[in-house]
């Protein structure tokens, strides 16, 4: 049995091709612990701002959706870059192309701090996050390369679990730091420990062994062509829109409830709203929960009832007690995560051919719901409170769920679960 256990561990290779690293070798603790520090470098950063926005409100004079717009701008070029990421990682490799990606983020990061208006900070923002955009376009990709496909599913997970901490790092160690010295000593202290994360990447990657170059035939026409199957499946559609209108009914929640929490008859400080992120720990467990739940039920299935979670979630935060409102938080967090670790994850499984450009256009629709819904939400959120803006994000997550229920197969009799 010892010398089962020791084998499973040995990377697979069969008839020469690389098999993937197994669950529990040196190979696959390093690749996740390379991506947990790509998720701090990249999560930490694009998000550290959001937990500021009532700070930076009141300091350049600037409205809740303005305000927002800090957050927008980096998830705008985010969702601009994924794509042509990927063909360059085509041809450089998943792991120099990240390696690069986090190190130009790190640079504009360190920039955004000393913006002396609020629409170079933006500018600042846009190229920062389309910097970022190397890192959720490939990880994926590279997971699917470099992990045996028996376990690639739960390192999926355990990578969606890891950018958990890395968004959640960036905001509350923003918080408190800015409550203290500003929003922007806040900011320039999260993209000082991203510099460190990115350090971490380039010494944990391990050699890629899954990875083989690939050129578009036909230049620019050839590159779009290589789109066109992750656009005919009507699956993959489906879990596009799953990333499209969750992420952006999860940012909207992010956005604006700190403002909500700072005015009568909350009135929290930066540094509580600060804490607020802490339930991302939720979808920490959450993440890396479903890949089980899925192989019972199936991934549909824990999908939806993932998305169902959201919206119970959401309609906790309808309530006046504080306490309530937080344990809200926390099942739309678990929920959120849920569902997006599963998206994401069946996205990889069914892409067949391209699977860097389908990882892409799921990240692509993930980050435009964030920029998009997150920004327009604050509207609604100005003119009609939070109950409004709570109806119509339940509303977004309903319209997942029916394209979820329509377009994704189910559960296949006497199978473990759906692909």
């Amino acid at each position: 049995m010892a010398r089962r256990k020791k084998a499973d561990k040995v990377p697979a290779a069969v008839g020469g091709l690389w098999e993937g690293h197994l669950q529990g070798s040196t190979g696959y603790r390093r690749v996740l612990a390379a991506l947990a520090c790509s998720g701090v470098a990249t999560f930490a950063q694009l998000y550290s701002v959001q937990g500021l926005l009532p700070l930076m409100s009141r300091d350049l004079g600037i409205t809740a959706a303005q305000a927002a717009l800090s957050v927008s701008a980096a998830t705008v070029g985010l969702a601009i870059a994924v794509l042509p990421w990927s063909f360059v990682a085509d041809r450089l490799g998943r792991v120099r192309t990240m390696g690069l990606a986090v190190v130009m983020a790190t640079i504009l990061g360190l920039l955004v701090p000393a913006a002396p208006t609020f629409e170079i900070l933006l500018l600042l923002r846009v190229l920062e996050g389309a910097a970022l955009g190397g890192v959720p376009a490939l990880a994926i990709a590279y997971l699917t390369e470099e992990i045996s496909p028996r376990h690639a599913g739960a390192a999926a997970g355990v990578y969606v679990a890891g950018t958990t901490i890395g968004g959640l790092s960036g905001r509350l160690i923003a918080g408190p730091v800015a409550e203290i010295a500003g929003w922007r000593v806040g900011t320039l202290v999260v993209s000082l420990c991203a510099a460190a994360a990115a350090v971490g990447f380039l010494l944990l990657a391990p050699k890629p062994r899954g990875f083989v170059p690939v050129s578009a035939p036909g230049g620019f026409g050839g590159a779009l062509r290589k789109l066109a199957p992750q656009l005919r499946s009507k699956s993959l559609l489906a879990l596009y829109a799953q990333a499209f209108l969750l992420m952006g009914s999860f940012v909207s929640v992010y956005n604006y409830l700190g403002f909500r929490l700072e005015a009568p008859p909350y009135l929290l400080p930066a540094s509580a709203i600060a804490l607020l992120f802490l339930a991302y720990l939720s979808g920490t467990v959450s993440s890396r929960a479903v890949a089980g739940l899925a192989t019972r039920f199936g991934r549909r299935a824990i999908l939806l009832a993932s998305t169902g979670v959201m919206v119970a979630g959401l309609a906790m935060t309808l309530a006046h007690p504080l306490t309530v409102i937080l344990v809200g938080l926390v099942l739309f967090t678990a929920g959120f995560f849920g569902a997006h670790s599963i998206a994401s994850g069946w996205t990889g499984a069914l892409a067949v051919t391209g699977r860097a450009q389908a990882s892409s256009l799921y990240n692509l629709s993930y980050y435009a719901g964030s920029s998009l819904v997150g920004w327009s939400a604050g509207f609604v959120f100005q003119q009609f409170g939070w109950t409004a803006m709570a109806g119509a994000l339940a509303v977004l997550a309903a319209l997942a769920a029916a394209a979820a229920l329509a377009l994704l197969p189910g559960r296949q009799p006497g199978s473990r679960a759906a692909l």
